[in-house]
């Protein structure tokens, strides 16, 4: 088969490992910078350029499409399925996946076990959000936010009120949840391929750190999943329409609460704490579908 890797760059680790993976099959693998592509539009004849050359022949891509670069991406993806190329990850997904907003909403109405969380449109009534987001303290998320950044713990109810009062006056857009703390700063990533857990790992931030993502220092263990759980983030990613997902979930005496479903999901931190080939996973799972 001819496979295309959408990456901005060929050199992070999971371009690589998807590079290795399918070379290992015996397949064609070129890594496309989508940020790079020309997308013709007319009837009935899907086009996309990619430095002055017609990139046809094409049997799969595997999306692995930056935050910053949503929007274009997801055209490039969409003008693929245009031109009928299996992808692991539909464009529409991968629209509703980046609206931190509308997924916890998808998530809701899908029935599944969410912090408490509150929105509203620069509501000058701080003191009534924090309320309905069950007191201080909270947790205050920039909508826009990636990899922990823009995260933020407020521990008192003034020191909630002033920073939520200090997003509304610059127009940034957050939410803001309520605060687990029996979680202990750790989380649950779990992995799916294809409608299965192929693998979980539990990420603990480090001394003093509230957020557990590994590029803020956090460290991950292998874990094996409860049944409640494992069942949560298969229901999840069904929801949101993902073929491959990072679901992120806390560990709450409520049970499983989902923080976020990723649909780009590193490869290194999965792989290096539970030793299990991801990347090879993903290449079978669009073997099975072309």
């Amino acid at each position: 088969m001819n496979i295309k890797i959408l990456s901005a760059n060929a050199n992070l680790y999971s371009t690589k490992r998807l590079i290795e993976a399918a070379k290992s099959r015996k397949h064609n693998v070129e890594v496309i910078n989508h940020a790079k592509c020309d997308i013709v539009i007319e009837k009935k004849n899907p086009v996309i350029y990619y430095k002055g050359h017609k990139l046809d022949h094409t049997d799969a891509v595997i999306p692995r499409i930056g935050a910053s670069v949503t929007f274009y991406g997801t055209a490039v993806v969409r003008q693929f399925e245009m031109m009928r190329v299996f992808t692991t990850t539909e464009s529409q997904a991968l629209v509703r996946s980046r609206d931190k907003l509308r997924s916890l909403q998808v998530l809701s109405r899908a029935g599944l076990g969410l912090p408490k969380t509150v929105f509203t449109n620069y509501s000058k009534n701080v003191k009534e959000i924090v309320d309905q987001a069950g007191g201080a303290p909270v947790i205050i998320k920039l909508l826009e936010g990636t990899q922990g950044i823009g995260v933020i713990l407020a521990e008192t109810r003034k020191a909630a009120e002033s920073v939520i009062e200090a997003f509304n006056n610059l127009q940034a857009r957050v939410i803001v949840q309520e605060f687990i703390k029996e979680a202990g700063g750790a989380d649950i990533r779990a992995f799916i391929v294809d409608g299965q857990v192929i693998g979980a790992m539990k990420r603990q931030g480090k001394e003093g750190e509230f957020r557990s993502n590994l590029h803020r220092g956090g460290t991950a263990t292998v874990i094996k999943l409860t049944d409640e759980e494992e069942t949560a983030a298969l229901k999840a990613a069904k929801a949101m329409g993902l073929g491959i997902a990072g679901v992120d979930m806390l560990q709450s005496a409520r049970g499983p609460l989902i923080l976020e479903v990723n649909s780009s999901p590193g490869l290194e931190g999965i792989e290096q704490a539970t030793g299990k080939d991801i990347a090879n996973s993903i290449i079978k799972y669009i073997e099975r579908n072309i």
